[in-house]
């Protein structure tokens, strides 16, 4: 296995192993169609099998306090992607290129990287493994068309009729929330110390 920059030549691969990684977790039905490129200096790096992405890892990061990450004090990143295929997973390619991503983000002079994700037990535990620390969370809410609905959206465009939404509760009545809607996952921020 090799861990190696990103290169624009990648990206229908990284796109590949994005899909198919998100697809059994909480964020499966975030599909991005190309890659994403960012504002502030950003470490991209991809591991490759057999000339395959089998793994990928984005961190955008600051060079001024506060303009990327929601937390903390001086420089940090924020791992926007961390995605190993399905096929290659337990090989330890995750911790892999999240041990280079560190060793670049110190030599760069950050002091921790923060990261989001859902409620999925097996992506959580491995955040707690690799010394993450939970820090926030908040409610991704999924809310469809019929009872669900009603009373949550509303409109002042003539004849536009809103089916669904997808809305952040941050509010502090989490178990009214899961028990009026169907899909609400946690959104956990978790925090990494690198100084």
């Amino acid at each position: 296995m090799e861990i190696r920059n990103y290169m624009k030549e990648d990206e229908i691969g990284w796109v590949h192993c994005r899909i198919l990684s998100f697809l059994d977790t909480a964020y499966f039905d975030n599909v991005l169609k190309e890659k994403e490129s960012y504002d502030n200096p950003s470490i991209e790096l991809v591991a490759v099998i057999d000339n395959k992405i089998v793994g990928l890892l984005d961190i955008e990061y600051e060079t001024e306090e506060r303009t990327v990450c929601s937390r903390g004090k001086g420089l940090g990143g924020m791992m926007w992607h961390i995605a190993v295929h399905p096929d290659f997973r337990r090989r330890g390619i995750g911790k892999s290129l999240l041990l280079e991503a560190e060793r670049i983000s110190k030599d760069l002079g950050l002091n921790r990287i923060e990261a989001w994700t859902r409620d999925d037990e097996w992506v959580n535990k491995w955040y707690e493994n690799n010394m993450f620390v939970k820090a926030a969370s908040y409610f991704h809410v999924f809310i469809d068309a019929g009872e669900e609905l009603r009373g949550t959206n509303k409109t002042e465009i003539p004849g536009l009729y809103p089916i669904q939404t997808f809305a952040h509760y941050v509010g502090n009545n989490r178990e009214m929330i899961k028990n009026k809607f169907k899909r609400v996952h946690e959104c956990n921020c978790y925090e990494k110390q690198l100084l």
